[in-house]
């Protein structure tokens, strides 16, 4: 039912001529969501965006400092060991931010950690985590310059944003920190993102050395040294969560 009302509102948005790709693509994702929420479970669905305010902006930061703090320490890594460096860029892509990059981790989130995968944990929650993660990766792999330590690196992605949702049970941590990770890969380091090269950036990468350390076309997503943090945070996550948990059963 999710996704045949996915595909339809998604025809239909782009028959019409709704503009922008990917505003195209979160208004599909609500419009499944809502509809079966509505109709399969009779609006009982807690899907994880019904807090205070002043909660869903901690939990946006949380995940916003989480991704700079990943993304940044690769890049200070990659440049200490690799020829890669930064230039000055042509500026901030206001204009992109809001039609390319904050849709995408709208969208994604809505799809990956959203109803669909919140159905799954219903069942296993290991099996939702590796299912949507896998399918999160699969994605990608049409991308430009992809490479298989790239699909491996967007899988653990998607393995941290899954963990940021299983912290509290709630959207706002992921979609602040898909959020901030692309920003920071793209409009303010200046890598491509995923293969995708915004139009202007504050920095802008000379990518030099080695592809496996660097990323190489496809971005830093694609360099050995995401690999290592990003498992890193995986277990970070997973202890956080396993304090929360046991916090919350005394």
């Amino acid at each position: 039912m999710f996704v045949s009302f996915y595909l339809a509102t998604f025809w239909i948005g782009l028959s019409i001529g709704i503009p922008f790709f990917q505003w195209i693509a979160v208004i599909s994702a609500v419009c499944a969501t809502t509809a079966t929420i509505t109709l399969w479970h009779h609006g009982r669905w807690d899907l994880g965006l019904r807090v205070a305010p002043r909660v869903a902006t901690i939990e946006l930061l949380a995940g916003f400092f989480f991704a700079v703090a990943l993304i940044g320490t690769a890049d200070v890594l990659i440049i200490a060991f690799t020829p890669l460096h930064h230039v000055h860029g042509r500026g901030f892509p206001i204009a992109e931010a809001l039609t390319v990059f904050l849709p995408a981790a709208l969208h994604e989130e809505l799809v990956f950690r959203g109803y669909p995968y919140q159905l799954l944990r219903r069942w296993k929650r290991w099996f939702a985590i590796a299912s949507s993660s896998l399918v999160f990766a699969a994605i990608h792999a049409g991308n430009s310059d992809v490479t298989a330590l790239a699909l491996v690196n967007i899988f653990l992605g998607g393995i941290v944003l899954a963990l940021a949702y299983e912290r509290r049970r709630r959207l706002w941590m992921p979609i602040g920190l898909h959020f901030a990770w692309n920003m920071m890969s793209g409009p303010i380091l200046g890598y491509e993102v995923s293969g995708f090269a915004a139009r202007e950036s504050l920095l802008t990468t000379v990518v030099v050395g080695p592809p496996l350390a660097t990323g190489g076309g496809f971005g830093i997503e694609g360099s050995i040294v995401m690999t290592g943090l990003e498992l890193g945070g995986i277990l970070l996550l997973w202890r956080m969560n396993a304090e929360f948990r046991m916090q919350n059963s005394e």
